[in-house]
């Protein structure tokens, strides 16, 4: 079976401080850096099998992706559609301002049509993400494994969309910096091990 490898990237200054970077496009901290090279190490340890390298557009994902992917002499794919969760004019807010002023999370679970403003909803996110996972695993043949660096927002909400039917679940897949977690879509969605930081 075809399994993709989810890989949120490695920290970010907004990951250490508590602020919300969906869109906003900022380069891993020295701390992110190091996390990175002990999952490229990890992976080229144990996971040599892994055919191809797809990121979100987004420079934290990039760097994390193309450092992987030079370990394992593996070449990177950017895909726009797994970009992060955008929340418009709510970006770079701290998570307790989106709590106490704006109630983010509860509104967007309640409602995933709910978008902040300038924003994206649950659903937009689930809409461009869950296709691209299926367009993805059908490029590769069976019993192929891919890796696929992305964001904690937009992949919690992709997989609650495929494991639950419902992108308002996301707030079950809380996904560390580094983390890993396997997911197999045939012949129905699951996941072999989630959120696994004992690499790091």
């Amino acid at each position: 079976m075809t399994t993709i490898l989810l890989l949120r990237h490695g920290q970010i200054r907004a990951n250490a401080l508590g602020r919300w970077h969906g869109s906003t496009d900022k380069a891993l901290t020295w701390r992110g850096r190091r996390q990175v090279r002990r999952t490229a190490l990890h992976l080229a340890t144990c996971q040599p099998e892994i055919a191809a390298i797809y990121t979100s557009p987004l420079r934290r994902c990039v760097g994390t992706a193309e450092s992987i992917g030079k370990r394992l002499g593996i070449g990177v794919e950017v895909r726009e559609d797994l970009r992060e969760y955008a929340i418009g004019e709510w970006e770079d807010l701290s998570f307790r301002d989106l709590a106490d002023r704006h109630d983010f999370v509860n509104r967007a679970s309640a409602d995933p049509d709910f978008a902040p403003p300038g924003g994206e909803s649950l659903i937009e996110v689930a809409q461009r993400m869950v296709p691209t996972f299926n367009a993805i695993h059908a490029l590769h043949p069976a019993d192929t494994k891919v890796l696929l660096v992305g964001h904690g927002a937009a992949m919690a909400i992709a997989l609650a969309t495929l494991i639950d039917q419902e992108p308002a679940g996301w707030t079950n897949y809380h996904l560390a910096n580094c983390s890993l977690t396997e997911l197999v879509l045939s012949p129905a969605p699951y996941v072999n091990f989630f959120n696994s930081t004992q690499h790091l």
